[in-house]
């Protein structure tokens, strides 16, 4: 009886994976969403004049009440699991700007310091749960040290965009251009050369933080600055009705497939065992 009600327990603390799979639409929203995390944070900070701390709290704030319904669901679900990304992108950036413009800490530190927490939390969710692989994301733990890891992705990003943009006066095409490249080696590297999978997708997914930092900035800052001039306004609001549109795209497959699988178990042609 024992062995049955541990079972049980286990079976209970398992759920379906939380993450989506990896395809275009998911690396083409995981961009748009760190575009928006430069541009929507410059937005409530510069445009509307919250200024870097009110802004830090209330989409702090915000981001906690995403996380909790994100851990509380069981499954997959588009609308929830996007929001939270959208939000820990305005998050791990302005995580990054109070550093810098608050404290007076260096871009080169800052990089540093986020890079070296990243590799802390990738070696003990591995030494904890002996893989990385994003397609596992069936318990809390698991999922607490993905967030985490996104979390550290998106302020190292940053960081490292801001500092070749604006420190080391690359300029937002040429910053651009230098991620963009990098994501094209690690495609090639998968490829080509069949390097580990959860190891590009982990190397792609941080390069792809700096490559919508720079686009961000690219966009929304003034000509004399070296920007497009498009304003953040403009820029967040484009980009979050693009997600948005992806989103339903997303919602209405995953529940088109929902719907089949329950036909399929309906008529016998699916069996739940």
């Amino acid at each position: 009886m024992a062995t049955t009600d541990s079972t049980r327990t286990d079976a209970r603390s398992v759920m379906l994976n939380k993450v989506p799979e990896v395809t275009a639409i998911f690396w083409i929203i995981k961009v748009l969403a760190t575009t928006v995390g430069e541009t929507f944070a410059d937005y409530l900070n510069d445009t509307l004049g919250f200024g870097l701390t009110l802004t830090s709290l209330f989409m702090g704030a915000l981001l906690v009440v995403a996380l909790v319904v994100q851990f509380r669901v069981r499954r997959y679900i588009p609308a929830v699991y996007w929001l939270a990304v959208v939000l820990i992108s305005v998050v791990g950036t302005l995580i990054t700007d109070n550093l810098t413009d608050n404290l007076g800490v260096p871009l080169w530190i800052t990089a540093t310091v986020f890079a070296v927490l990243l590799a802390a939390t990738f070696a003990a969710w591995f030494a904890s749960e002996k893989t990385l692989s994003i397609h596992s994301i069936r318990t809390s733990r698991r999922e607490g040290f993905y967030w985490l890891t996104v979390l550290f992705t998106f302020a190292l990003g940053t960081a490292a965009g801001d500092l070749l943009a604006e420190r080391l006066n690359l300029g937002y095409v040429l910053s651009l251009v230098v991620f963009a490249a990098a994501i094209a080696v690690v495609a090639f590297l998968y490829v080509v050369v069949k390097i580990n999978p959860i190891a590009a997708f982990w190397i792609a997914y941080i390069l792809t933080r700096p490559l919508g930092a720079s686009t961000g900035d690219l966009l929304s800052q003034a000509t004399k600055d070296g920007g497009l001039g498009l304003g953040t306004t403009g820029t967040s609001v484009l980009f979050l009705a693009v997600i948005l549109v992806l989103v339903v795209v997303l919602s209405l497959r995953e529940a088109s497939q929902k719907r089949a699988v329950r036909g399929g178990v309906a008529t016998g042609r699916i069996s739940l065992d």
